[in-house]
Parts: C-alpha cells; sequence; structure tokens
C-alpha cells in the first residue's frame, strides 16, 4: 500500500515530540512492506534528528524540483502580533501561506506519488488536500492533544476538513467525544503514541550516592513549564541533600533558559540542578533516573512521562493536563496534582522520602506501558488505514 505522511511543519533537526512520532510511523510502516511517503514544510534544508529508514521518500514543500519558498518575516511579524489576539487568526495566516504558495509543489508531489491514502499530522494539512486540491484520497486527520481545541482555535476551515475526513484517529477515549458530538457521522479511532519497551528497569531499591529527577522536553514557558519544577525542587534541597534534578531537551527562546539558569544561580544550587540540552540516549537518562516530572499545562500524550514509566519510573504531573492524566494513576502509577508550584512539592516529597513507594509505583507504570508496545500501535494503525482505504 502506498501511504503518505503529511506533516507540514519543521522536521529538520527538530527533536519534538512530532518528529519523532512522524519518523517512527514512516519506519514501521515502511518495515511492514508498505511504500511511505513524508511531506513536510521547513525553511531549513537538511537531515532529520531522528533516524528515518532509506526506503521512505521527503519531500520538503519549500523546497521541491528548484521551487524555494521561505516563509515571508512580513507573515511571521503579522502572525505573531495577532496570536495574542486570536489563536485562529494566527493559523489562518499561515494556511494562507501554504494556499497561496506551496500548493502547486504539493500538487506535484502528490501526482508523482499516488498514496492511496494520506495520514494528515494538521488539520491544516487535511484541509489542504480535502478543500484546497479536492482530492479524493481519503484522509485520515490526526489528533495530537485533545482535539477540543479544533473548535475553539482553529479556523472554519480546518474543522470542516475534520468533518471530511475519512477517519479522525485521537489519543485517548476520553478526546473521542469532541469529534462525535459535532460530527457523529466521521469515523474515530483511539490510537495512543509507541511508548518504548526497554529490556532493562531503573532498579529503584538499590543504595546510591545520588538520587534523580528527570525532566525531558523543549524549554518552552508556557506549555512544559520547567521553571514549576525547579521552584519546587529548590524548596526541597535542603532537607533532601542526596538528590539532583536534571533538565533535558531542546532550547525554546533563549530569555526563558537564561531565566531558568537565573533560578538555579539564585537558589546556589548549579551542583545539584543541570540543565543538560539534548540528548540522543533517552534510555540511558532514564535508567539512571528516579523520577520522571512533567509539570506540563498541556499534553496530547505526555510522552517523555511515559517513557520514564515504561523504564519503570514513578510519574508526577498536573491533573488540569489531559494528555497526562490519561496517562498516570494517581495513587498507583504515580502522582497527578493540583496546578502550582506547592502542591507538585508536596507530590515530589512522597516519592522523594519513600524508597519503597518509588519501586511500587514505578513497577506499576512499567505495566501499565505495555498496552503502547510499538507491536500493538502500528497494528492498530495499519488496521486503520486498511479499513479506510477499503471504504473508499
Amino acid at each position: 500500500m502506498r501511504i503518505m505522511l503529511a506533516n507540514f511543519t519543521a522536521m529538520v533537526n527538530d527533536a519534538g515530540g512530532l518528529s519523532k512520532v512522524t519518523c517512527s510511523f514512516a519506519n514501521a510502516m515502511s518495515k511492514r512492506g508498505h511504500d511511505v511517503t513524508v511531506v513536510y514544510s521547513d525553511d531549513k534544508k537538511g537531515d532529520f534528528f531522528f533516524p528515518i529508514d532509506k526506503t521512505v521518500k521527503c519531500y520538503n514543500l519549500r523546497h521541491y524540483e528548484g521551487n524555494d519558498f521561505k516563509y515571508p518575516v512580513t507573515y511571521k511579524i503579522v502572525r505573531e502580533l495577532v496570536r495574542p489576539l486570536s489563536k485562529t487568526y494566527a493559523k489562518s495566516v499561515n494556511n494562507y501561506f501554504v494556499s497561496e504558495h506551496l500548493l502547486g509543489n504539493l500538487q506535484r508531489i502528490l501526482k508523482n506519488n499516488m498514496p492511496d491514502v494520506i495520514v494528515s499530522f494538521q488539520p491544516a494539512a487535511s484541509k489542504n488536500f480535502i478543500l484546497d486540491l479536492k482530492s479524493d484520497i481519503p484522509v485520515i486527520t490526526m489528533s495530537h492533544g485533545d482535539p477540543e481545541d479544533y473548535f475553539h482555535n482553529y479556523p472554519k476551515k480546518e474543522q470542516e476538513a475534520v468533518k471530511c475526513s475519512a477517519a479522525c484517529q485521537v489519543l485517548m477515549p476520553h478526546f473521542v467525544n469532541a469529534i462525535k458530538s459535532r460530527y457523529p457521522s466521521t469515523m474515530v479511532e483511539v490510537i495512543g503514541n509507541v511508548v518504548p519497551q526497554y529490556e532493562r528497569q531503573a532498579n529503584l531499591l538499590r543504595n546510591k550516592d545520588e538520587y534523580k529527577i528527570i525532566f525531558i522536553g523543549q524549554l518552552v514557558k508556557t506549555i512544559k513549564r520547567p521553571h514549576l519544577l525547579i521552584k519546587a525542587f529548590v524548596n526541597l534541597a535542603d532537607k533532601y541533600p542526596q538528590w539532583k534534578l536534571e533538565i533535558w531537551g531542546a532550547e525554546n527562546r533563549k530569555s526563558y533558559k537564561a531565566y531558568l539558569q537565573k533560578l538555579i544561580d539564585n537558589a546556589h544550587l548549579n551542583n545539584r540542578i543541570f540543565i543538560k540540552g539534548i540528548t540522543h540516549d533517552v534510555e540511558s537518562v532514564l535508567y539512571n533516573g528516579d523520577i520522571i516530572v512533567l509539570p506540563s499545562s498541556g499534553e496530547g500524550f505526555g510522552l517523555a512521562a511515559a517513557e520514564g514509566m515504561s523504564m519503570g519510573l514513578p510519574a508526577v504531573g498536573y491533573k488540569r493536563c489531559t494528555g497526562l492524566a490519561g496517562l498516570i494513576e494517581d495513587g498507583k502509577t504515580g502522582y497527578l496534582c493540583d496546578d502550582g508550584e506547592k502542591p507538585l512539592e508536596e507530590k515530589l516529597e512522597c516519592l522523594m522520602s519513600d524508597r519503597n513507594l518509588r519501586y511500587t509505583m514505578g513497577s506499576a507504570a512499567r505495566e501499565a506501558m505495555k498496552q503502547y508496545s510499538s507491536e500493538y500501535i502500528w497494528t492498530k494503525w495499519e488496521e486503520l488505514i486498511r479499513k479506510v482505504v477499503k471504504k473508499k
């Protein structure tokens, strides 16, 4: 079968979760014998951060067959100026750029590859295929967060594309209703993200000279919020001198990274709290950890937390974050706390003070993550793709 993956975001040297899912999806389907194409949209040229199988054909919409389109600075200025006033209009600026400049490239790529099905990573990409190009190729629209957001912050045309999709995928069962309540006839399937099933498990019962709290995620103030974790740890540092905190992830804004470093400097904890940057060896980072924490305000599927849990680490997150609340079973595989610095501090201390509790919760977390094995998830995707193509 010919499968096209359409992720109209940056992919070149991008270490984000969306890039990781794109490469994993492409590699898995290719290994299962399918002809896979990836279409993306990036100002830069170069290699992906995550490995991609040589059999996968990759096309950059902004650099294709000698046609180069840079995202205009004027568009960026307009988009950022209107974003605080209207997220919907800010997204419309991006849509306008694709519609006005990139549809020709997209049409040629589509014609040259003739996919049987398109898996779209954004409603905006679905709009381009379904409404702009009026393609009759079935489109499966993926959701990487709570699809309720579609109906508050996405342009009407993107919502229409969701409705007209051959199927929509959501990450967790409680996300289904957002789409079905509005579009009862649209097919919706629940398929989670793949979580690595590590052969080894972190040994949380052994005596160590130091213990580690791990954060993995892009350093984004309004979403990932590692500053809350740093503040909570600072309040506990004197009481638990054997504990350290490692912050792993790509820098988003220099000013925010500087703010994080200032928090560390002011607390005189440069020898206990470390901003580590990007890692290509997440497994080793987790194996040497004791607790995984994601203080995010929002996640579609808290993959970093899930990977930590798969390693046997108890996880801590906020109740308000639906993408973590669906992964962490409060009091069994970790803790879900109320928002804010103090509630996070309290749940951290519960785990930092009790080694047996860490082990018990970590072992339960590892067991819970088995439902997201690659074999199971990719088989679910393959079944959905076949169902959609057969239906057409």
